[in-house]
């Protein structure tokens, strides 16, 4: 922790010291973020061997689920870039009265989250344009994930709260941790105790259950910066001021995500009548593909951690400095990850399905994406950078315009030509623009000037 230290306490950093605390911090996160991938691949891969109906009623509602899992995460965000703030500012007091309230807000927005979810569960298959025959396994599917967004909600802001104090190794830690009890509970309940579809879920949820008290109970107790064992009693009831300013970090993201998962549903709507097969090698690809874009959400953790308590301290020249060191990682990272997975896209989509025509689908999806990624990684490590100033509002506004002004009507037009090659060109070309845009913000540099810590333009 002393290199994270470093900023608050006001120490020079050069180029090269700056690059160390970066990978240091980063390498945790990307690790964090590839036993994610690996708990993907596990699940895809179990499931895979349940058939095509499975596997297609797993991925018709994916994207409904990302939806709701990434609106839960947004939301804690408000708090969490409060805390590095905080921190930063070696405000630590303040930086528990945040957590409290946190606690408090996000477990209700979780309630309120999965009630809705329970609500259309029914439904969503049917408005997705689904198969008669793979509706009830959705429903069951989806059923299960949103009835455990409170818990879930409070995994993500407990994680949150540790790398914006620049622990990394902990949640790190405890992430593959929760991969390991998903393969043990994914493989009880899908295969000894036959439950399929529903087993898969169950197993997922059972571990992130497990993970989110671990997590909570390492911020509570252990995190130096945070706890709140021995400390003196504070309210849990949300102030008005904190609830404005994690609303208006929060709301941007929220509202970018919503509409960026609309569009990734409108796309789903858009592959099912290409069929089953489709839907399924659809899905799958997009599980092979988070081998690439993991590790840089990883280093964009890393960016918003630096970014946010180098704002705290008020050193902007730091907050530039640390935006171009981690795009560029991000887009050498990537950049080689999309070598990888073009090369050995055949052997990822084998570990997920032995149908051989989904197999065919996915690897020529991959091969598109992979000539995107490192542009990719331009967007998603800029706007973590971004996000960690607490300016939210011009990088939500050029995530969702870009996907639903360019991937959007390209994935349509080219879809009737192309079919699932022609949605995953136009994703690609998506990507290439939105990296553009966001290195085009990154150079510019009014994003890292010094202010209040609102968001802001």
């Amino acid at each position: 922790m002393s290199g994270i230290n470093s900023i608050r306490l006001g120490e020079k950093l050069s180029p090269g010291r700056q690059l160390r605390l970066t990978v240091s911090l980063a390498l945790p996160a990307m690790l964090a973020q590839l036993s994610s991938i690996l708990m993907q691949y596990i699940d895809a891969a179990m499931v895979g061997h349940l058939g095509a109906d499975a596997s297609a009623s797993i991925g018709l509602v994916s994207t409904s689920l990302w939806l709701f899992w990434g609106t839960c995460s947004m939301a804690t965000t408000g708090f969490t870039v409060q805390v590095a703030h905080r921190i930063g500012a070696n405000d630590e007091e303040g930086a528990r009265r945040i957590l409290r309230q946190g606690l408090t807000a996000s477990l209700l927005f979780g309630v309120a989250m999965a009630l809705i979810g329970l609500a259309i569960a029914g439904p969503l298959p049917g408005w997705l344009g689904g198969d008669e025959s793979i509706r009830g396994m959705s429903t069951l599917y989806f059923s299960v994930f949103v009835a455990a967004l409170p818990l879930l909600t409070l995994n993500y802001l407990a994680g949150g709260m540790l790398r914006c104090v620049g622990n990394m190794k902990v949640p790190s830690a405890i992430s593959i941790g929760m991969c390991v009890l998903d393969c043990l509970f994914n493989y009880l309940f899908i295969f000894v105790c036959g439950l399929g579809v529903l087993g898969a879920a169950l197993g997922t949820v059972a571990a992130e259950i497990i993970s989110a008290g671990l997590m909570l109970g390492y911020v509570w107790r252990r995190q130096p910066e945070l706890r709140l064992t021995g400390r003196p009693a504070g309210s849990f009831r949300p102030s008005t001021t904190v609830l404005a300013k994690a609303a208006a970090i929060a709301l941007p993201l929220t509202a970018e995500h919503a509409i960026i998962c609309g569009a990734q549903i409108a796309v789903t709507i858009i592959v099912a009548p290409l069929g089953i097969l489709a839907i399924a090698a659809n899905s799958f690809a997009v599980t092979a593909e988070s081998l690439c874009y993991m590790p840089g959400y990883g280093i964009g953790d890393a960016a918003t951690v630096l970014t946010g308590q180098s704002h705290g301290a008020g050193r902007t020249s730091l907050v530039r400095s640390f935006g171009y060191i981690t795009v560029g990682l991000g887009m050498a990272v990537m950049s080689v990850m999309g070598v990888i997975m073009w090369l050995t896209a055949p052997q990822l989509m084998a570990l997920m399905t032995p149908v051989e025509a989904i197999r065919e689908l996915g690897v020529s999806a991959l091969r598109i994406e992979a000539w995107a990624e490192p542009m990719f990684a331009a967007s998603i490590v800029a706007y973590g950078a971004m996000v960690g100033v607490g300016k939210t509002i011009a990088p939500a506004v050029m995530n969702f315009g870009s996907i639903w002004l360019v991937r959007l009507p390209l994935a349509w037009w080219l879809s009737r030509s192309y079919g699932l090659d022609g949605v995953w060109m136009a994703m690609a070309a998506e990507l290439t623009f939105r990296g553009a845009i966001f290195l085009i913000r990154l150079v510019r540099g009014r994003w890292a000037t010094s202010g209040s810590g609102h968001p802001e333009l």
